[in-house]
């Protein structure tokens, strides 16, 4: 079943449950251009960097850009956390700022994300909007896999879906 696809039957359940209904529980979607290889090299861009040896985090600012394999992340400011003794492992990126993750046809925005790396997983929190073609989904909080490319919308959840789009 295609992204589009998935969406559409979301938005039918959606239509016979009622929007209080899904507002009030979340939504499941289906994520298929959200995907990505998080065994792939991390690549960061910036306009400065700081790092603190004490607490084991390195801080960018300015136009971040990040990279890894298809996926692209860019937000005003990145927090990388380490998370082993020798500091060589990421184990966190923490973006805020007004962040985007675009991968594939999908594209997200939300005030701020939590990516941990190992997990594949993203937290995107505050007026998230999720884009898949000319379909719009939007909430307070998306959670994604970037493994299974699936994820779920919590938080006054609202769809608009264009009739007849691909």
């Amino acid at each position: 079943m295609t992204p589009f696809l998935k969406t559409l039957s979301l938005a039918v359940v959606l239509a016979v449950l009622g929007t209080g209904a899904a507002d009030a529980q979340g939504s499941n979607v289906a994520f298929g251009g959200l995907r990505a290889d998080t065994s792939a090299p991390v690549e960061v861009t910036a306009d400065q960097l700081s790092v603190n040896q004490t607490d084991g985090t390195a801080t960018f600012v300015g136009n971040v850009l990040v990279i890894q394999g298809d996926m692209r992340l860019s937000a005003g400011t990145l927090q990388v956390e380490y998370g082993n003794a020798d500091r060589s492992r990421i184990e966190r990126l923490h973006a805020s700022d007004g962040v985007t993750l675009v991968s594939g046809p999908d594209a997200a925005e939300a005030a701020s994300a939590v990516y941990t790396i190992a997990s594949g997983s993203v937290e995107m929190t505050g007026n998230v909007l999720l884009t898949q073609g000319s379909n719009v989904l939007s909430g307070q909080k998306l959670m994604i896999d970037l493994t299974t490319g699936t994820g779920r919308m919590e938080g006054r959840v609202r769809t608009v879906l264009q009739p007849g789009s691909n």
